[in-house]
């Protein structure tokens, strides 16, 4: 596994997004290569993270530090990186699936690299869950997510420019459901409660 090609590709996609999405589609992949050579890694950062922080760090209000269980905090951890994949695997299908109804080629791995890659500011993001005062500012990753989601949509699936926006916006709907469904089932085996949603 190359980390110094998966770092370069993450670094391409935050800062120069709209170079990167044509490297990326001329690129010949498998849907295999997008999980295996770059999404298996990136997902684990904010598992790891919150993992971490949510055992050593803990989260501090008034004085008072609560650390979650070590067993659900494991349990978290394992299933938040389990589904995040499974997510982006669903949201890649999504966009395959749409793409006829907005005037673009239905393309499987066209679709995932917008999903995996897309993916990238939110997995980043994740680093702030070591510190779960602040874990709040990986909602910024998300945003930024969304915008690499629509460019990514506008140049690998290429819509007719008056579609894209509705295409966009589709996908978004759909992906929120999935991660509001994950995200609650993940806490619910975690600690048996979706309450604790983290």
């Amino acid at each position: 596994m190359d980390f110094n090609a998966i770092i370069k590709r993450a670094m391409a996609i935050l800062t120069k997004p709209n170079d990167e999405w044509k490297v990326i589609k001329g690129e010949s992949a498998t849907i295999q290569d997008l999980f295996v050579k770059y999404a298996i890694i990136l997902a684990a950062i904010p598992a790891v993270a919150g993992f971490l922080g949510w055992i050593v760090i803990g989260r501090s209000f008034l004085g008072i530090t609560v650390r979650a269980p070590f067993g659900n905090s494991i349990l978290w951890a394992i299933f938040s990186y389990i589904f995040s994949l499974v997510g982006v695997f669903l949201i890649g299908f999504v966009i395959d699936s749409l793409a006829p109804s907005f005037g673009s080629k239905k393309d499987m791995v066209a679709s995932m690299k917008v999903a995996v890659y897309a993916y990238t500011a939110m997995w980043v993001a994740g680093i702030f869950y070591l510190i779960p005062n602040i874990s709040f500012l990986a909602f910024i990753g998300g945003l930024y997510s969304l915008f690499l989601l629509y460019t990514g949509i506008k140049d690998l699936k290429e819509p007719p420019q008056d579609k894209a926006v509705g295409y966009f916006v589709g996908t978004i709907v759909i992906a929120i459901v999935i991660s509001v469904i994950i995200g609650m089932l993940v806490t619910l085996i975690a600690f048996g409660s979706a309450r604790y949603w983290m």
